[in-house]
């Protein structure tokens, strides 16, 4: 592992844990050069499908776009880094888990909306916003009336 600070190779690892239910492997380095410390993230890497977006084309599963995605609607929100890799973590489980070679884009929305919204209420009205590309109040008004309705409810 590469220095982050430096750029030499050797380092020591100081300290390592499971987090995550045991789906990633933390650990604590030292490089031998500037004596820095840093942190490094280790997970199985999935055979994940092709995602084709809506004009076409089609692109790898990024799962740190679906992270970046939660990052961005959860801003200034009650929710943890750690709990957005969560939530990253079981939309990434779930579009493994189906087994298709090729998704289409609005799949991985959904999976990502369904993923989300018990979590924070807010933070799922952005997110869909963008993913349903709201055009008008309205359509806002529409998804949070229909939230009211059926008495939806997040976990903060």
């Amino acid at each position: 592992m590469r220095c982050p600070y430096c750029g030499i190779l050797e380092n020591k690892v100081i300290d390592s844990r499971l987090s995550q239910a045991g789906e990633v492997t933390r650990r604590r380095r030292e490089c031998e050069g500037c004596t820095r410390r840093y942190t490094t993230y280790e997970r199985v890497e999935q055979a994940l499908p092709l995602v084709r977006k809506k004009d076409g084309r089609r692109q790898p599963f990024s799962r740190d776009k679906v992270l970046a995605g939660l990052r961005r609607a959860c801003v200034k929100r009650p929710v943890s880094g750690e709990a957005l890799e969560r939530l990253t973590d079981g939309v990434l489980r779930a579009i493994s888990e189906r087994g298709d070679n090729e998704i289409d884009s609005a799949v991985v929305g959904r999976e990502t909306l369904a993923a989300l919204k018990p979590v924070d209420q807010v933070a799922y009205v952005r997110f869909a916003s963008v993913y349903r590309e709201f055009q008008s109040a309205e359509e806002f008004l529409t998804e949070l009336s229909t939230m009211l309705e059926r008495g939806d409810r997040s976990e903060t």
